[in-house]
């Protein structure tokens, strides 16, 4: 696996909701009307990651939940990163 270039990661967020690339990771703050539903999508997002062996950095608040993927191993945003900003767009929606 490799870092992708920025020109098709940032083609890639188009395709995403609120998103950003900064710093070498891709991120998106998600917000919710309670405390416990941030930490139901929590532990939701890292059954799937776990699944899928791609773990983002996280970030809990009151009612919102940060969260960040890149590969540490490689320094940047790879192919996997945006499959799982993908899964977890679509686990918000549900």
């Amino acid at each position: 696996m490799s870092i992708v270039d920025k020109n098709k990661i940032e083609q890639e967020l188009n395709n995403f909701r609120e998103w950003n690339y900064k710093n070498n990771s891709i991120s998106r703050q998600f917000s919710f009307d309670l405390y416990m539903d941030g930490i139901e999508f929590v532990n939701a997002v890292a059954l799937i990651a776990e699944k899928e062996n791609h773990h983002p950095d996280l970030m809990i608040g009151w009612c919102s939940v940060q969260v960040n993927y890149t590969s540490h191993d490689l320094g940047g945003v790879t192919e996997k990163c945006l499959h799982m900003a993908k899964l977890t767009e679509e686990l918000y929606r549900e």
